[in-house]
């Protein structure tokens, strides 16, 4: 006996059949699976924190937290949990993650602070990755920091700056302290004696080959008036084929030969 075809409206409500009955089963799996989502036993109950922690602990962070981070295991938003981590002072950048089921694990990265940044009374830092952030001066541990300054946008070309010429004043028993990238493009370092140095504008192979030159004649030039290099008290680079100096307690202008070579100013 053959079988008849299967009449079209007949397959048409089986295929509706089909698709309510799959509407149905997920809608209540959604409607299960938001009301475990609200049961107190998925409440986050502890937030564990590793990582770099030295500028901050459970009191620090619950303060600085504030009730930020809100919801359950499964309705958490970790984005702006990482979010709220991250504004914590100090705090770098903040992985976290969710652990099954009602806590948070959040691992740290501080900032490793390099240089004080911008004017003194500023409470900005430079990190060792050339990025401002803000903190409380109070808690930097270095005393051996020295004072960068410069537009925000290029303070990581100031600190790579100053890792190049900082290792120059070594042989000179001096040492850089402060260095800043003024809004003309000029740079002007100073250093732990007081001195002040104008290196002028240019690459950076520029600017290390006028302080190339410089340090290797001003402790000859300081010593024919009884100095050292640490009696530098004023120095402009920006010459052709010389420097002008000015050395502290001197008053008198350099020998002729000398100035022409490297021309002296007082």
């Amino acid at each position: 006996m053959q079988k008849l075809p299967t009449p079209m409206d007949v397959k048409l409500m089986n295929a509706t059949a089909t698709v309510l009955f799959l509407g149905a089963l997920v809608l209540g799996v959604a409607g299960l699976v938001k009301w475990a989502a609200r049961q107190p036993m998925f409440a986050i109950q502890s937030i564990s924190v590793v990582g770099d922690v030295a500028h901050n602990n459970e009191v620090t962070l619950r303060a600085n937290l504030g009730g930020k981070i809100k919801g359950t295991f499964f309705t958490v938003d970790l984005a702006a949990a990482r979010a709220a981590f991250e504004a914590v002072p100090w705090v770098r950048r903040a992985v976290v993650r969710r652990e099954f089921p009602n806590r948070l694990k959040v691992v740290l990265q501080e900032h490793q602070v390099a240089a004080y940044w911008g004017d003194e009374d500023s409470s900005r830092l430079l990190n060792n990755f050339g990025e401002v952030f803000e903190a409380n001066v109070d808690e930097v541990e270095r005393d051996d920091l020295p004072h960068l300054n410069g537009p925000d946008g290029q303070s990581g070309q100031v600190l790579g700056m100053y890792h190049t010429l900082q290792p120059m004043f070594s042989p000179l028993d001096v040492s850089l302290d402060e260095l800043e990238l003024t809004n003309r493009g000029g740079w002007r370092a100073q250093l732990d004696s007081g001195g002040v140095i104008e290196l002028g504008r240019g690459t950076s192979d520029e600017i290390t080959q006028r302080l190339q030159r410089f340090l290797g004649t001003v402790t000859q030039v300081a010593r024919q008036y009884g100095r050292g290099a640490n009696a530098v008290e004023q120095a402009d680079l920006r010459y052709g084929e010389g420097y002008a100096l000015r050395l502290r307690g001197v008053t008198t202008v350099a020998a002729p030969a000398v100035r022409k070579a490297l021309p002296v100013d007082h």
